[in-house]
């Protein structure tokens, strides 16, 4: 059986770059070498591309905090490792200065996390080359990775959201006081402030005060030029994994207990304290509804391929709020999206392969 040549891009330019290199080395690992024959692409920090030699070996020397797949992270000092690079559409395209190892990819699987990556600019550059990706496509990764226009599509599609304001950098900074007098008058205390195009909790803040808005206004306001304003509840985290183009399957529930107040970057990843309960403790027909909004979620923005629907449980109200889609969550077997379909009767191998499968048809198709 001819094996089919896949290409991993991984790395990147946003924060999330450390993430993407852990879920790399797991998806790397995890594809069988008698079914694939596996391809790695980097992407710099600074937006070159590599794709020869040990390119996951070179990234992670060159960055200076390592994170450990089952949590944690030790820092190591940068490496001057070799220069071999070429441009994205060499690369992709296999033409020019492209190697002739990443000649000829069946498909292609973007493992990468955040701006520059699973907000549809290299889902647009893999549509342009004519291959088949693995995830969602241009839109769906655009609308996913902009928490405004997401809750906006959540809104068209009759979805429970906390309430929100978006707020523009520059209204921001032009008139701070105003800004911060329109969100009090419409929100209460705490409030979570977000950049609207970061993952992984970089730049979000829950704030109880005055004070704490402003500070948490000026940090989103660093990492993106619009940002989104939530409600806080008393709430608990649940996700599910969603798999699949037109007819979608949905996980098992799974909930996060967060070592701190809240899931930030620090519970998600460094702190080993953070619990995880699949499936979650909720009754039988609370997880079919949570299932079921999931699944609509994820077609309410056209999501193909893969995504893990993030909740937030009132459960005094009964309510699950939909927090967000991320269309290309963490990948390694520790993260929620394996371990739910791992609970769900489907291992991580498994996933990998269904993924591929569906890239192609997909690509087929279109």
């Amino acid at each position: 059986m001819k094996r089919i040549r896949i290409g991993v891009i991984f790395g990147g330019q946003s924060g999330e770059h450390e993430v993407s290199l852990v879920s790399a080395r797991a998806v790397l690992a995890g594809l069988d070498p008698l079914r694939y024959d596996v391809v790695p692409i980097g992407i710099r920090k600074n937006g070159q591309w590599l794709a020869e030699g040990d390119v996951l070996a070179t990234l992670e020397a060159e960055s200076e905090v390592a994170l450990l797949p089952g949590g944690g992270a030790h820092v190591r000092a940068p490496a001057h490792p070799a220069q071999i690079t070429a441009s994205p559409q060499a690369i992709i395209r296999g033409e020019h200065a492209a190697p002739h190892a990443i000649r000829g990819l069946d498909v292609v699987f973007p493992v990468l996390h955040g701006p520059m990556g699973e907000d549809g600019t290299i889902q647009g550059l893999l549509e342009l080359a004519g291959i088949p990706y693995i995830g969602c496509g241009v839109l769906a990764s655009a609308v996913g990775m902009d928490k405004a226009m997401m809750k906006a599509a959540f809104n068209a599609a009759g979805l429970p959201v906390v309430p929100w304001k978006l707020v523009r950098a520059h209204e921001y900074h032009a008139d701070p006081d105003g800004v911060v007098a329109r969100l009090e008058a419409a929100l209460h205390y705490p409030m979570f402030v977000k950049p609207a195009n970061m993952g992984s909790s970089v730049g979000i803040s829950k704030v109880k005060s005055r004070a704490d808005l402003v500070a948490g206004l000026t940090l989103a306001a660093s990492y993106d030029r619009r940002i989104v304003v939530e409600q806080g509840v008393t709430a608990r985290e649940i996700e599910v994994s969603v798999l699949g183009n037109e007819v979608p399957i949905a996980s098992l529930p799974g909930e996060i207990i967060p070592a701190n107040e809240w899931y930030d970057y620090e519970a998600k990843y460094l702190n080993t304290d953070t619990r995880v309960v699949i499936p979650a403790q909720l009754t039988d027909a609370q997880s079919a509804t949570v299932r079921k909004t999931a699944l609509h979620a994820f077609q309410s923005i056209d999501g193909a391929g893969l995504s893990r629907v993030d909740f937030l449980y009132d459960e005094a109200a009964d309510i699950f709020y939909i927090s967000e889609v991320n269309t290309m969550p963490g990948f390694t077997p520790f993260s929620m999206y394996a371990k739910m379909w791992d609970a769900s009767g489907i291992p991580y191998p498994e996933v990998l392969d269904r993924l591929v499968t569906l890239a192609r048809e997909r690509g087929t198709r279109a």
